[in-house]
């Protein structure tokens, strides 16, 4: 799939491994430019070159998401220097698991912060550009967990619930001047952070999967890809949960 303009910009936060890393890769392969975000920089160098080594073109911005005020510099940075930015995919998170009970409040605020609050502030910094250019593809990356929840991970599905509400909202106010929001929710793929999992787990999720395997990085970039082209220009609004018919939903 290959945009009908190449010159399109696109911002994917968390790009330096895993979903991240496939959304970048599969993005400038469909000829954006994709300003990589994460942390560290050093990471994010080993992605460049991939894409450029492929004919592609990227950029770094290293920033960490959890500061509001930078990461709204950081973006307006990049309006900056590329004069637009036609795509933001939100994909940076932490996890701070345990049960409710034992939660500090500190991992509770510390998952909302960099999961949900980080991505209003990347929408709503990025929304002007896009107001002005009547066009622009905003792509939440969720999780099932936000959906259906999941025992353990009460801040995280909270963040991850709040982004399909704050993705609605802003769907609705945004919608007007051809800007698009949706949520993409991964199910269980395989990153570093199902790495750890052990065979029992594994095997218990299978079993309640209709296609009984866990997802890759790459299938995620592809739903990216569609959702953030300019073919999905009446599909707004939405959480599609990738996650091989395991919430069917």
């Amino acid at each position: 799939m290959t945009d009908s303009n190449p010159q399109r910009v696109a911002l994917v936060t968390g790009a330096s491994r895993g979903i991240g890393r496939a959304i970048a890769l599969r993005l400038a392969a469909d000829g954006r430019h994709v300003v990589l975000m994460s942390r560290s920089e050093g990471p994010l160098t080993e992605v460049r070159s991939l894409i450029e080594e492929a004919g592609g073109h990227a950029s770094v911005c290293a920033c960490d998401v959890g500061d509001a005020s930078a990461l709204a510099a950081a973006v307006e940075g990049v309006i900056s220097e590329h004069g637009r930015l036609d795509v933001v995919v939100n994909n940076a998170g932490i996890t701070r698991d345990g049960l409710a009970l034992r939660m500090s409040d500190e991992d509770f605020l510390d998952v909302l912060n960099v999961n949900l609050m980080s991505c209003f502030v990347t929408c709503r910094t990025a929304a002007r550009a896009m107001m002005k250019q009547k066009f622009g593809r905003m792509v939440n990356i969720g999780s099932t967990s936000g959906v259906v929840g999941n025992a353990g991970q009460a801040n995280y599905a909270a963040a991850k619930s709040g982004l399909i509400g704050m993705s609605k909202a802003l769907a609705r106010e945004l919608g007007g001047k051809g800007i698009t929001v949706n949520v993409i929710a991964p199910g269980f793929i395989e990153t570093d952070m199902t790495a750890n999992l052990g065979d029992a787990v594994k095997n218990k999720v299978l079993e309640g999967m209709a296609l009984r395997r866990l997802g890759t990085p790459e299938d995620i970039a592809a739903a990216v890809a569609y959702v953030s082209s300019d073919e999905a220009g009446f599909l707004t609004g939405q959480t599609i949960c990738v996650d091989g018919g395991l919430t069917m939903c």
